[in-house]
Order: C-alpha cells, then sequence, then structure tokens
C-alpha cells in the first residue's frame, strides 16, 4: 500500500510541475506555445486558463491528501 500511494504521489509530482508550467506568468508561459498567448479578447482562453486553474487546484489537493495518507501510513507501520 505504501508503494502504490509512492508511485502516485512521483505520478502527482509531475503532474503538477506540468501543469504550473502551463500557467501563464508575466510574460506568458508555456502556455503560449499551445495556442494560449494569442492575446484575444475573447472568452476562448480565459476559459481555458480558468480549467487549467481548476485542474491544477485539483492535483494539488490529490498531491497533498496522498502525502498525508503516506505520513500517516509510514507512521502507523512503524508501530505496528
Amino acid at each position: 500500500m505504501v508503494m502504490g500511494f509512492s508511485i502516485a504521489l512521483i505520478i502527482l509530482s509531475m503532474l503538477m510541475i506540468l501543469l504550473v508550467l502551463l500557467h501563464k506568468g508575466k510574460g506568458g508561459g508555456l502556455s503560449d506555445m499551445f495556442g494560449g498567448g494569442a492575446m484575444s479578447t475573447g472568452g476562448g482562453s480565459a476559459v481555458a486558463e480558468r480549467n487549467l486553474d481548476r485542474i491544477t487546484v485539483v492535483v494539488g489537493l490529490a498531491w497533498f491528501a496522498c502525502i498525508v495518507v503516506l505520513g500517516l501510513l509510514l507512521k502507523y507501520k512503524g508501530q505496528g
């Protein structure tokens, strides 16, 4: 079970890095490569950025939960 959460943590960490890099910063970001930097006033890029924000928050919460569960598993594995 610890191995499964460790693998999930590695995958979530890599996904979190990718999602953060895709976000648009002050000078743009990697999201510009995928059409996010098309300075349009339409709702297309704003919707994409909002969805990217939501996905990042969900992955971040899953990452945090995985760390907590893994910590608890390792703590109680040593006691029992």
